[in-house]
C-alpha cells in the first residue's frame, strides 16, 4: 500500500489524504449532531449532510487532476526521448491512473457515508431511531 502511495506521487496523494481526513471530521461532526438530535431541529440538515458527497467529489476530481498533471509530465519525457517501448508506456499510464482510483475510492466512500448518515437522520426525524 505505501508503494502505491509514492507511485501515485506523494503530493497529491498527501493532497488527497488531508481531504480524505477532512472528509471523516465533517462526517464525525454530523454523525454527533444527529446522535444527540440536534440535527432534528435544523430544517436544512439534509441539504448540510450533501457536504460530504461535495466534499467526495472534490476529492474525485483533485485525483483527476493529479493524473492529468502525471500524464503531462509523462508525455513531457516521453517527447525528449523520442523512443519508448509500448511496456514502458503502459507502466506509466498504470501509475498515472493511482491517483484517480484513489480519489474514486474516496468519493465512493462519501457517497456511502451520506447515504448511511441520511438514513439515521431521517429515521430519527420520524422517531424510528
Amino acid at each position: 500500500m505505501k508503494e502505491l502511495f509514492y507511485m501515485g506521487g506523494p503530493l497529491f496523494m498527501v493532497i488527497l489524504t488531508v481531504l480524505l481526513f477532512i472528509l471523516l471530521a465533517v462526517t464525525v461532526y454530523f454523525a454527533m449532531l444527529i446522535g444527540s438530535g440536534k440535527a432534528a431541529g435544523k430544517v436544512n440538515f439534509p441539504h448540510l449532510l450533501g457536504y460530504i458527497k461535495d466534499i467526495g467529489l472534490f476529492i474525485f476530481i483533485t485525483g483527476i487532476l493529479g493524473q492529468l498533471v502525471g500524464l503531462v509530465e509523462a508525455f513531457k519525457a516521453i517527447e525528449q526521448a523520442m523512443d519508448i517501448s509500448p511496456s514502458i508506456m503502459a507502466g506509466g499510464l498504470k501509475v498515472s491512473m493511482i491517483t484517480t482510483l484513489y480519489g474514486m475510492l474516496i468519493y465512493l466512500i462519501s457517497i456511502l457515508i451520506w447515504f448511511v448518515l441520511d438514513l439515521w437522520y431521517h429515521k430519527t426525524v420520524n422517531g424510528e431511531g
